[in-house]
């Protein structure tokens, strides 16, 4: 049977012709000599392996037989057009190799490569005489691009004389798959030996295209189309389901077969030990993730996998994620069962811990927090135990450390992770990270507060889920790992109990953990620094940089955001945000300023009543406000104005209205249009979470605030709009 290879065209089809689309490949899949195909090769073609079939009788696919010395045939489809543009087009397009380093591409022949040479050498070599180009800035040559790397001449040239990032992005959007993602690493900056590395180029001999292209054959044709940079524009197609999803799920198959190089190379090579992949909102790092759990369930059918995340909510979109990309993946039921697990992080600690037995789980909750009865059955309210705690145990503190949020910190950081019971274990304790010192007097003053919890709780039956999670861990120390693999999702917001628990779950050796995570949206808990919770990644560590979600001008807005704070990653290590770069350009972030909270409702129906308008899917809208307080007024408000949206809480959003939803839970999500309400001085950072904290928490809290609102404007793939009422956040851009 022939074999279809498709190409990013592949899933840019009108809705009312990919049922004829899937119709039209199937066959061709089954039986290429079907004469229902028509399938015609095209005279005085640039391209003698190109071919049009009849997809009904307006419309025509382009595609390209490539024979090789198999018995079935491959072709590569690269799209659906009326049939007089298809026939231009096809008449156009190559297959060829790049001569420098091999890579399977399909460009446009619109000119021989003489006259393009001779275009390119009549042309301004810089759109603006005064101004310095980007990659000329940063020290690259033509040479660089052409003989270093094997990018077009005729692209090269025009991409040496851009001046500024956006027009760089232009031209990147125009060129092959490969050489626009190139472009975009460039832009940052990135060395020419490591750009070769991201996309496993190795450069030839220089040779003339011409005569390059008369010794390729058809075999090395189908070699080139698999090198690891050609992916990112052929996808191998295999069966049916395979093919359907291609056609009918439009950008999230583009999502799902089209992976960078470098996230190819995450997503199949092993590693001895822990690996953690860091980049900011919108690299790809979840793709990775889900990529990777199918690709080690399909090593090793036998693996027990899990693939988990802070909230349920993202947990559930892995899950969906992954039935999306393999229907036929073996999903675990419960932890440590052949298949994948997906599941939020708590919910397996409550596994473990409710599949132990009696007496291991008592020895564990000894180990963890020193005598106390074995009844766990409850969760507890740890805000409302610590104000309890606090206000029945005078002590002599500080009113700053009298806190809540700073006694939930110390517990959560120090005491749980080195397993204290006693005082003198806490007066012992090392305290890294945490800023706020404290001598003898005041460690004891804290320990009294620790043993009154750890009493209130024992009489309630209850764990925090830190506790949960260290209970379990020192379960599975007991019992052994239960896991082959772990991938883990949004690691930044995790405790050192959660890391704690995760190592002692998965059995140590190759491909044990995989960590993904972003020191920028961490807007949960505080910084973890992975060493002192026993697991080491010095050396298997690397981070993603190019944005495949959002456009430049909302990641460049989004980035600002995050001016003049300081975040450490999960190695201790200052976390850059500078090299973010996206491949994809758009409108600017509109910004809206209102003079009452009723002109800003009024504006928020006239922005997303607009865009309803203009035919935007009303689930790709989300309206994004900092509480479930503001959530329930904006979609009354609308409402009363006439545009009907949904509340969005723990459920996932549906089709059919937009979505209005509080900040925390848009992670982990995306639209194409994105509404941010409320993002006033008086909203945002939440003024009442401020009062009575030392500087250090302050400061913590803050930082989290900052990294919210980051995450609400990474929401957007293609337009923004910020509103407020009266003065806008201090935390928004001033530009």
């Amino acid at each position: 049977m022939p074999q279809i290879v498709t190409t990013p065209g592949a899933y840019n089809i009108d809705g009312s012709l990919k049922s004829q689309a899937f119709s039209f490949l199937e066959k061709l899949a089954q039986d290429d000599s079907n004469p229902s195909l028509h399938i015609e090769p095209i005279m005085n073609s640039a391209d003698p392996r190109v071919r049009t079939g009849r997809v009904n009788i307006q419309f025509r696919a382009v595609l390209f037989k490539v024979q090789g010395s198999g018995q079935e045939a491959h072709y590569v489809f690269t799209g659906i057009w009326p049939h007089d543009d298809a026939i231009e087009r096809a008449k156009k397009v190559k297959l060829k190799v790049n001569p420098v380093n091999g890579i399977a591409e399909v460009i446009e022949a619109t000119m021989p490569a003489e006259a393009r040479d001779a275009a390119d050498a009549a042309a301004p070599k810089v759109a603006d005489p005064d101004k310095v180009p980007v990659l000329v800035m940063w020290g690259y040559t033509l040479d660089d691009l052409v003989e270093g790397i094997g990018i077009d001449r005729h692209v090269a040239h025009r991409a040496m004389a851009a001046v500024t990032e956006d027009e760089l992005i232009d031209i990147a959007g125009m060129a092959v798959e490969w050489q626009g993602l190139a472009l975009i690493d460039l832009m940052s900056g990135e060395a020419i030996d490591t750009v070769r590395e991201k996309y496993s180029i190795t450069v030839h001999e220089p040779v003339e295209e011409a005569a390059a292209e008369e010794h390729v054959s058809d075999d090395d044709l189908l070699e080139a189309m698999k090198h690891p940079a050609a992916r990112a524009q052929f996808s191998f197609i295999e069966g049916e389901d395979d093919l359907r999803r291609v056609i009918e799920e439009g950008d999230f198959a583009a999502w799902r077969t089209f992976l960078h190089p470098e996230q190819r190379r995450y997503v199949e090579s092993d590693y001895n030990g822990p690996f953690r992949l860091s980049g900011g909102a919108g690299t790809g790092k979840t793709v990775v993730l889900v990529h990777r759990a199918t690709a080690l369930q399909a090593k090793d059918p036998s693996a027990a996998i899990l693939l988990t995340t802070f909230t349920k909510t993202l947990a559930e979109s892995l899950r969906s994620d992954v039935k999306s990309l393999e229907p036929q993946t073996r999903f675990a039921a419960k932890p440590g069962d052949r298949g994948i697990h997906v599941n939020g992080i708590d919910a397996v600690v409550h596994a473990v811990i409710s599949s132990a037995v009696p007496e291991t789980r008592a020895i564990a909750i000894e180990r963890v927090l020193g005598p106390r009865s074995g009844d766990i059955s409850n969760v507890t309210d740890s805000t409302r135990a610590w104000s309890e705690v606090i206000e029945n145990n005078p002590v002599d503190l500080d009113a700053t450390l009298r806190t809540s949020t700073f006694l939930q910190a110390e517990y959560a950081t120090v005491v749980l992770p080195q397993r204290i019971t006693d005082r003198d274990g806490y007066f012992k304790a090392r305290r890294p990270g945490r800023g706020t010192a404290l001598n003898r007097s005041k460690r004891a003053a804290v320990w009294s507060l620790v043993e009154a919890y750890r009493f209130w709780t024992g009489i309630d039956g209850s764990l925090d889920f830190p506790e949960k999670a260290a209970v379990a861990a020192a379960i599975l120390e007991q019992t052994g790992p239960i896991f082959d693999h772990i991938l883990v999702d949004e690691g930044q917001d995790l405790t050192p109990s959660h890391w704690q628990f995760l190592r002692a779950a998965a059995r140590a050796g190759k491909n044990d953990l995989f960590l993904a995570e972003d020191a920028h949206q961490r807007i949960y808990g505080q910084h973890v620094v992975l060493g002192r919770v026993g697991i080491g990644i010095v050396g298997r560590s690397r981070r993603l940089t190019l944005n495949y979600r959002t456009t430049a001008e909302n990641l460049r807005y989004a980035v600002e955001t995050l001016t003049g704070e300081t975040f450490l990653d999960a190695e201790g290590e200052q976390e850059e945000s500078n090299h973010y770069r996206s491949a994809r350009r758009g409108p600017a972030p509109r910004l809206v300023a209102t003079s009452s909270l009723e002109d800003e409702l009024d504006q928020a129906a006239v922005v997303v009543r607009a865009w309803l308008d203009d035919d935007k899917a009303p689930e790709t809208i989300g309206i994004l406000v900092r509480d479930k307080r503001q959530m329930a007024r904006v979609v009354s408000a609308l409402g009363e104005r006439g545009v009907d949206v949904r509340a969005v809480d723990h459920k996932a959003a549906g089709a059919g209205a937009p979505s209005v939803m509080t900040m925390h839970r848009a992670k982990g999500m995306e639209f194409s249009c994105v509404l941010l309400f409320g993002i006033s001085d008086d909203e945002l950072p939440a003024r009442y979470l401020l009062k009575g904290l030392s500087d250090t928490d302050r400061g913590e809290l803050l930082q989290r605030e900052r990294s919210l609102l980051y995450v609400s404007a990474t929401r957007a793939r293609d337009e923004l709009v910020v509103l407020w009422a009266g003065e806008p956040s201090d935390m928004l851009p001033r530009s």
